[in-house]
């Protein structure tokens, strides 16, 4: 789906997962300065929309995710997963509920799966789930960002911005007095440095939500029975996840950044097996080169690892 907003000056378009949006609009470092400063907003339109409606949609929600939404109060945003019976992670929605209906964003192309899989879960409940990406589109608004919000149908408020669901056909028009659009590598990079995991980049067909800090914004660990709880509570109370995330610094001399799935290895053995892969890559206005990482647990967190061939520091963002 195509958004609009590619026909702004300079927009130039995103390819692969984010194909249908700007990459960006020919800065992206001051792109990435405006976000940062609370200007500006990004397209996020390509991004799937999942509503939920009926009586009985928050204690419904309750049973399938893993987060506590049973009592979720209006215009309180949160995360949640949606598991396999084994634990590994199938579906991220970043949700809200206005009262009436719960709202989600998903990640692109996802929305037609989940929307069966809660339809396939109703039995006597009375919800109705649907895919509103024809009708709806997610943009984004940084942290400190004063523009007014008339007109969107939903807002999720975050430490880090809001992200709003504004009417798709009125999407060129809502924007025009939200400053300057940034595109998603700008969004990337501040995602990268806030050490967010994003679905099917920081995840594959094995994740649990221990490997990327989900424990902390997406699942709670107190409520009571969902898909893939045993996993969830026997890794958390009985061992240690076999990978964890890492946020690393890259070398600034290199000139390419390492694209998702490199392989990743000790710099002290760097013809051995790789002990990872790199899940996302960007180039921060302060930071230089960047990257978030899955490595095996038992990697020591002082080591100094090569993603390819570009040395890089660690940050520990899941202990070991």
């Amino acid at each position: 789906m195509k958004s609009p907003l590619l026909s702004l000056p300079g927009a130039v378009p995103a390819e692969g997962p984010d194909e249908g949006v700007a990459a960006h609009y020919g800065d992206i470092f001051r792109e990435q300065r405006n976000l940062a400063r609370g200007t500006g907003f990004v397209d996020l339109s390509h991004r799937g929309v999942v509503t939920v409606t009926g009586a009985d949609r928050l204690s419904w929600l309750h049973l399938l995710l893993t987060q506590h939404v049973s009592e979720l109060a209006p215009q309180h945003a949160t995360e949640a997963l949606v598991l396999s019976p084994n634990g590994h992670v199938e579906h991220a929605l970043y949700l809200v509920d206005d009262g009436t209906t719960t709202w989600a964003h998903v990640e692109p192309g996802t929305q037609g799966a989940l929307v069966a899989y809660l339809e396939s879960m109703k039995f006597f409940y009375r919800v109705e789930a649907a895919d509103a990406t024809a009708d709806y589109a997610v943009v984004h608004l940084p942290a400190g960002s004063t523009v007014p919000v008339e007109g969107a149908a939903a807002v999720r408020e975050l430490p880090y911005g809001r992200d709003l669901f504004l009417p798709r056909a009125e999407l060129a028009e809502l924007t025009a007095g939200y400053g300057p659009a940034a595109g998603v590598w700008a969004y990337e990079a501040l995602r990268i440095e806030g050490h967010r995991p994003r679905l099917g980049f920081e995840t594959d067909h094995r994740t649990i939500p221990h490997e990327v800090d989900w424990l902390r914004t997406a699942v709670h660990l107190q409520k009571g029975c969902y898909r893939g709880q045993e996993t969830v509570a026997r890794v958390h109370n009985l061992g240690r996840p076999p990978r964890r995330l890492v946020f690393l610094h890259l070398d600034g001399t290199e000139e390419t950044l390492p694209p998702h799935g490199t392989e990743v290895r000790s710099a002290a053995d760097p013809e051995g097996r790789a002990v990872g892969f790199v899940t996302s890559s960007a180039r921060h206005h302060e930071l230089g080169p960047i990257a978030l990482a899955i490595v095996k647990r038992n990697v020591p967190v002082d080591a100094v690892l090569l993603a390819g061939t570009v040395p890089g520091t660690q940050d520990v963002i899941v202990p070991q």
